[in-house]
């Protein structure tokens, strides 16, 4: 039940807002424009990474030249961002449940591995930037999700035990992520990738 929860956190990317194809887009172009032969299909891999360990994982198992893995990863954030203010939209259901945590006095986080640059986007073209109690990257961090940290300190700022937070997530390595750090998990599966059998570690799937 919701009301056995202090807290729900939600992940941003194909939680909060339909990200994942603008990712799909810049990674494409970006990876096009270095000269590095990747396609959309491929980006299915790294769902759940931050930007940085996504270009560090392609660099490593592709690899490219005449740039450096932080010009890469700059190249895909600048892109991102201008998609984003373009054509960002919420999922369907986003703003009425904020709305609804925030009539029952829920506190609401935000745990992601996507940049404040990124957060600041998102948040302002869904015009929600005030609804959070509390909003965290995972790029202040040591390391990003699959550990649990970036969801600990979201939990540690709203001032809630752990075991009272609820995490909304979309991707296996949010999941692992929400459930290392001891709170149960909804899944609500990002629509673009393929179903994944392990995405039944979630505590509900909707």
């Amino acid at each position: 039940k919701l009301y056995d929860y202090e807290a729900v956190i939600f992940d941003m990317d194909g939680v909060l807002i339909d990200s994942e194809p603008l990712w799909k887009i810049a990674m494409e172009e970006v990876f096009h424009k270095v000269e590095c032969p990747l396609l959309r299909e491929d980006f299915h891999h790294t769902v759940g990474l931050r930007i940085d360990e996504v270009v560090s994982y392609w660099f490593n198992k592709v690899g490219w030249k005449n740039y450096s893995e932080q010009e890469v990863e700059e190249l895909i954030i600048k892109r991102m961002i201008d998609l984003i203010h373009q054509s960002g939209s919420p999922l369907v259901g986003v703003l009425e449940m904020i709305a609804f945590l925030k009539a029952k006095n829920i506190k609401i986080g935000l745990a992601t591995s996507s940049y404040t640059v990124l957060i600041k986007a998102v948040l302002e073209t869904l015009k929600i930037e005030k609804q959070f109690d509390f909003v965290h990257s995972a790029e202040n961090e040591k390391f990003g999700k699959p550990h649990p940290a970036v969801y600990l300190t979201v939990a540690n700022n709203l001032n809630i035990s752990p075991l009272k937070c609820l995490v909304v997530e979309d991707s296996l390595n949010g999941i692992i992520s929400g459930k290392a750090a001891r709170m149960n998990v909804v899944c609500i599966p990002e629509k673009t990738h393929t179903l994944d059998s392990r995405l039944g570690l979630a505590d509900f799937t909707f």
